[in-house]
């Protein structure tokens, strides 16, 4: 099975937070702001691990641990963070993020005497989610804005990863497999214990599903 990927309350799905409001007062070092700030990312986060937790280490590791650490150590650490929008906050939390992961993998995988950073990579991991983000959003027709004045707002990998959050667990599971890590029917149905058949239906329904989320946001903003 694919490490689960549990879900939190999606951000802003209602109203969109003025992100760069929230930047600036957590720079001010309210603890608060920070916390409330680190909070909109917490969806996002978890689908990336779960993008990059494969069969050997999901029975040891889950996508919650590390975003878990990584929470912590962006908290910890926000003084360090000289970006002003969601962009550069957004690499940043990926850098902690890849960081963190190339040491959960080095502390499992230290028998192999491999170079686990070279396989955690930064530039792999966004260019990914961005080309996965892409292609899944392509499914989701009726958009009233373009990508591009979508992502003038909000990151649009962030707002996906939201959506995904709301989805029931076997729905956002067949997504990430079959989108996200781009496996094909067949290797999703062995990672998820179903026929290709039931696999194949199973996905669509998450697509019907998540195309749902949209019209819903949507017929509630009018």
């Amino acid at each position: 099975m694919v490490a689960s990927m549990p879900s939190s309350p999606p951000s802003g799905s209602h109203s969109a937070p003025d992100v760069q409001a929230l930047i600036l007062a957590a720079q001010s070092g309210a603890q608060a702001d920070v916390g409330q700030l680190l909070t909109l990312y917490r969806n996002y986060l978890q689908v990336l691990a779960a993008t990059q937790i494969d069969r050997r280490l999901a029975a040891r590791l889950s996508p919650s641990d590390i975003v878990q650490e990584t929470m912590l150590r962006a908290h910890a650490n926000f003084a360090q963070f000289r970006g002003s929008s969601e962009g550069e906050l957004l690499a940043w939390l990926r850098q902690i993020l890849v960081n963190n992961l190339a040491t959960f993998v080095e502390q499992h995988l230290l028998a192999a005497r491999r170079d686990v950073r070279r396989e955690v990579s930064l530039h792999h991991l966004a260019q990914s989610l961005t080309q996965s983000t892409i292609q899944l959003a392509a499914m989701i027709p009726g958009r009233n804005e373009s990508p591009s004045q979508i992502a003038q707002h909000r990151e649009e990998a962030v707002l996906l990863a939201d959506r995904l959050a709301t989805l029931p667990e076997d729905y956002r599971q067949v997504l990430l497999l079959r989108n996200l890590k781009g496996l094909s029917f067949d290797e999703v149905a062995a990672e998820m214990g179903r026929t290709t058949s039931a696999a194949r239906m199973l996905w669509l329904r998450a697509i019907d599903k998540l195309r749902a989320t949209y019209a819903t946001e949507d017929s509630s903003l009018k």
